[in-house]
């Protein structure tokens, strides 16, 4: 299984890389959303995304809407993980296309349920 992870915070991006390697995921890592959309073209396989909203360049939800308008990535598993917390935000990060939402700060198993409802861990 290969993640994507995308968080401008370098200690954040090892924070979760570390935790999906110890799951069994291969991890690849950007600094914000244009960085992964260039991750996605060029990388034979992404199963997975984790991303922050707030990036600089182009924000998390501006990045959802940009893959959700390509239809080959239109099974892509997208996790918004971040410290907007407004239900509003919520609701504009799943009417955007992502699949899931976790806020920070988090611990290991909100991750690992959400990773459980997307189907990547087994119940």
């Amino acid at each position: 299984m290969h993640a994507l992870v995308v968080d401008d915070s370098s200690t954040m991006r090892m924070i979760l890389r570390e935790f999906l390697k110890k799951l069994g995921f291969e991890v690849a890592e950007a600094g914000n959303g244009q960085e992964a959309l260039d991750c996605l073209k060029g990388t034979a396989k992404v199963d997975l995304v984790l991303v922050d909203w707030n990036m600089p360049v182009m924000d998390g939800v501006s990045f959802v809407r940009a893959v959700r308008a390509d239809p080959s990535y239109a099974d892509l598993p997208l996790m918004m993980v971040t410290t907007n917390a407004e239900l509003s935000q919520v609701a504009t990060a799943l009417e955007a296309g992502a699949n899931e939402y976790i806020m920070k700060p988090f611990t290991r198993q909100m991750i690992r349920e959400k990773l459980e409802l997307l189907g990547f861990l087994p119940v």
